[in-house]
């Protein structure tokens, strides 16, 4: 029987697993990750404010592996040979006739004094730890920051730093706290979360200067210290500091043969397939993908092109070539935790809407939504 090989158990992963089978294909379905859950990191951002616990955002993925039959092996992948259809782990090796790499991509961690900053996208444990320093904190100052990666502009996640932003902001002020805290928000680039479009910007930057965020933006970053950020242009003292680096791939995937981006990610085309590894498909932010200049590092895009992947392993397995794009969109709602801004981008429409409390209930809505599937 063929068998169709995914690693990873986030968003991307799961959702291959649910198009494949959709699609009637009975193939079997082997999962590689070292969770055995689903950790929902969206709504990581609510921690701080005591909205979500972490505990609340684990889902046990034993029911849906079963209903989808999927056999699941906890392994951390350590790399892959003979073109990918072999995969090495630190349980041993694995065989495929299809490969689907879903495992997510990693922070860079190259600045000088990066373990002095705190990155909530890098788990939801990380969001807890922020929680209780926040808790801790009598007053003082937060600093809040994202950067990309230098060799490689998309591989950038800022969308969770500016809600995490104005969501702690929010917290304090609904706790009578705020004024006991100073908040500065940094970056290299001069319009930060440019990819979300120039509207998007224009009303993320005058929501900071209405709520007395001080801003740095367009300075190079040089370290960070355990009470200070440092740019080419200013020390910026904090008492704690949240930070998303730029992104990068898989470390174990630099010495597979795959074919790597210059930000070191896996190279893919249009179907979401990696060059000169038949059968060997990326989705997610493990990989670097054409497209437009806003093509996002998010859970959504993932999901569409996992929908691309099943739809032409469905082909390849009928005999016919794959041909099945993904499509580029962008979804945000950039949470304030009592209100929410919607983002939309694709190919033909940019849109912003005007600030609204509905669109914070739709987000928590769609988290329930979402995670019904696996619950």
């Amino acid at each position: 029987m063929t068998n169709i090989t995914i690693l990873g158990s986030g968003f991307g992963a799961l959702t291959t697993v649910r198009e494949l089978r959709k699609r009637g294909i009975g193939a079997e379905i082997t999962l590689i990750s070292p969770r055995t859950e689903l950790h929902y990191l969206p709504s990581s951002i609510w921690i701080p404010a005591k909205l979500r616990k972490a505990e609340n955002l684990k889902i046990p993925l034993g029911p849906f592996f079963a209903k989808n039959k999927v056999n699941f092996v906890q392994a951390s992948v350590t790399g892959l040979r003979n073109k990918g259809r072999t995969i090495v782990t630190d349980k041993g090796e694995f065989e495929n006739d299809h490969l689907v790499i879903a495992t997510g991509g990693r922070f860079l961690k190259k600045l000088p004094g990066i373990e002095n900053a705190l990155t909530i996208c890098e788990g939801l444990e990380v969001g807890t730890k922020i929680d209780r320093r926040l808790s801790d904190m009598q007053g003082g100052t937060i600093a809040f920051g994202f950067a990309t990666n230098p060799n490689e502009q998309g591989a950038i996640r800022g969308g969770p730093m500016f809600e995490l932003l104005f969501i702690i902001d929010a917290h304090l002020r609904k706790t009578g706290r705020r004024d006991a805290f100073k908040l500065v928000f940094f970056s290299p680039a001069p319009r930060p979360g440019i990819r979300l479009g120039e509207k998007a910007v224009d009303r993320i930057l005058a929501n900071m200067k209405k709520r007395g965020i001080d801003t740095y933006l367009g300075s190079k970053l040089m370290r960070f210290e355990a009470d200070k950020v440092v740019t080419e242009a200013a020390e910026i003292s904090a008492d704690m500091i949240l930070f998303m680096p730029g992104m990068t791939g898989p470390a174990w995937a630099a010495e597979t043969g795959l074919p790597l981006s210059p930000g070191g990610m896996i190279a893919a085309d249009e179907t979401c397939a990696v060059a000169g590894h038949p059968n060997v498909w990326v989705v997610g932010d493990a990989g670097s993908y054409p497209g437009p200049d806003w093509l996002a590092k998010q859970a959504h895009q993932a999901d569409l092109q996992a929908v691309a992947v099943a739809e032409n392993i469905l082909s390849v397995l009928d005999d016919k070539p794959a041909t099945r794009r993904f499509k580029p969109e962008l979804i945000c709602i950039v949470d304030t935790l009592d209100t929410g801004i919607v983002v939309y981008r694709s190919e033909r429409h940019s849109i912003v809407t005007p600030a609204s409390k509905l669109f914070h209930w739709l987000k928590r809505a769609f988290e329930h939504h979402y995670l019904g599937a696996y619950r």
